[in-house]
C-alpha cells in the first residue's frame, strides 16, 4: 500500500508588506533584501488569522479538491513552529474547526522541515494500512515571533498555510522520505519560550545567518544525492524540485547541484518570504492549481530548518 496526494489547498493572508514598506521603519533597502534573500514582499496575518485558522481553510480547500468530507479524515498531522497554544495541539483545533470528530490529531515540531517530517509520518500510517485518509497541514504565523527591529530576521519571514490530503493507493505515490537532524546546532536558529528560564521574554526568532546558510547548502546537497542514490533515480528524471523557500541563493545552489534549470524549480519566496513549514505545501498547491504540475510527474521536496533538521520526499504525483 502507498500514499497518494489526492488533494491540496492553501491560504495566504490579504495583508502584503513590501520591502518598500520595511524601508520606512528599518535601516534597510529593497535592493539589500532582494540581493541577499530574493524576497520582495511577504504576507502578514491579521489578529484573528492564527495557524489553526489558516490551516483549517487550507485543509478545507484540500478536502474539496480530493472530493472528501471532513468525516473521511482519520488522522490530522500539523507541522508548525507557531502553534496557537503550547497545548492543546494546533491539530486538535483544526480538527474541531473542520468537524473531523473521529480523527486523531497531533503536531510535529521540526521548524522549516516540519511539513516533510509530517508527510513522512502520515505516509507510514497509510503504508501500514492503519488509515486510508490522512490530512497533513503546514501553517505558520511567523510575523508574531520576529523582532521587527532586527533587519537580519524580520525581512525574511511571512505567514500562510498549506495542506495536502493523502489517500491509500496500490500505485506508488510517496516513493521515499528521508529525515535528518543535528541537535548540536540548535543555537544557530531557534525560538525560545517561557520554559527556558535563561531566555526572558519577549521570545523572538534568533538566527546566526552565515552559519545557517553554510549548513543549509551542505546538508541540502548531501540530502538530495542520498535520496536519488537510494532510489536508483537519475537527477535528470526529476520533473520538479520543490524546495523550502528560505533564500534564493540556497535554492540556486541546490538547483545547480542537480543540474536543474530554475524553470523546473518552484520558487514562491519573492512574494511570500520564508513561511517555514507552510512554504512547500503553499508552492505545491499553487503549481498544481496552475496546471504546472501534472499527474505522473516526479517531484523532489527538500527542506532545511531549525533543529538543525533537514528532510526530503520523493513523490510520483
Amino acid at each position: 500500500m502507498y500514499s497518494q496526494i489526492i488533494g491540496t489547498g492553501s491560504y495566504l493572508p490579504d495583508t502584503v508588506v513590501t520591502n518598500a514598506d520595511l524601508e520606512k521603519t528599518l535601516d534597510t533597502s529593497d535592493e539589500w533584501i532582494r540581493t541577499r534573500s530574493g524576497i520582495s514582499s511577504r504576507r502578514i496575518a491579521a489578529k484573528n488569522e492564527t495557524s489553526a485558522f489558516m490551516g483549517a481553510i487550507a485543509a478545507q480547500r484540500a478536502l474539496q479538491q480530493a472530493n472528501l468530507s471532513a468525516q473521511d479524515i482519520e488522522l490530522i498531522v500539523v507541522a508548525t513552529a507557531t502553534p496557537d497554544r503550547i497545548f492543546p495541539s494546533t491539530a486538535c483545533t483544526i480538527q474541531h474547526l473542520l468537524g473531523c470528530k473521529d480523527a486523531a490529531a497531533f503536531d510535529v515540531s521540526a521548524a522549516c522541515s516540519g511539513f516533510i517530517y509530517a508527510l513522512s509520518i502520515a505516509d507510514q500510517y497509510i503504508r501500514t494500512q492503519k488509515y486510508k485518509h490522512v490530512l497533513v497541514v503546514g501553517a505558520e504565523v511567523l510575523s508574531k515571533v520576529v523582532d521587527w527591529a532586527d533587519r537580519a530576521t524580520c525581512v525574511l519571514f511571512g505567514d500562510g498555510a498549506g495542506a495536502v490530503v493523502l489517500g491509500a493507493s496500490e500505485a506508488p505515490g510517496i516513493i521515499d522520505t528521508h529525515l535528518e537532524a543535528m541537535g548540536e546546532y540548535a543555537d544557530v536558529l531557534y525560538l525560545a519560550n517561557a520554559c527556558l528560564p535563561y531566555e526572558p521574554p519577549p521570545h523572538k526568532i534568533k538566527m546566526q545567518g552565515k552559519d545557517v546558510f553554510k549548513l543549509a547548502v551542505n546538508c541540502f546537497s548531501e540530502l538530495v544525492e542520498t535520496t536519488l542514490e537510494k532510489n536508483n533515480i537519475d537527477k535528470q528524471a526529476i520533473d520538479w524540485l520543490i524546495p523550502h523557500q528560505a533564500n534564493i541563493r540556497i535554492i540556486e545552489a541546490l538547483a545547480k547541484r542537480l543540474d536543474l534549470p530554475l524553470e523546473r524549480v518552484l520558487i514562491t519566496l519573492q512574494e511570500q518570504g520564508n513561511t517555514s513549514a507552510a512554504s512547500i505545501p503553499l508552492a505545491l498547491d499553487a503549481a498544481i492549481r496552475a496546471g504546472d504540475i501534472q499527474r505522473g510527474q516526479l517531484l523532489l521536496l527538500a527542506a532545511f530548518g531549525g533543529g538543525i533538521t533537514w528532510a526530503s520526499a520523493l513523490i510520483n504525483y
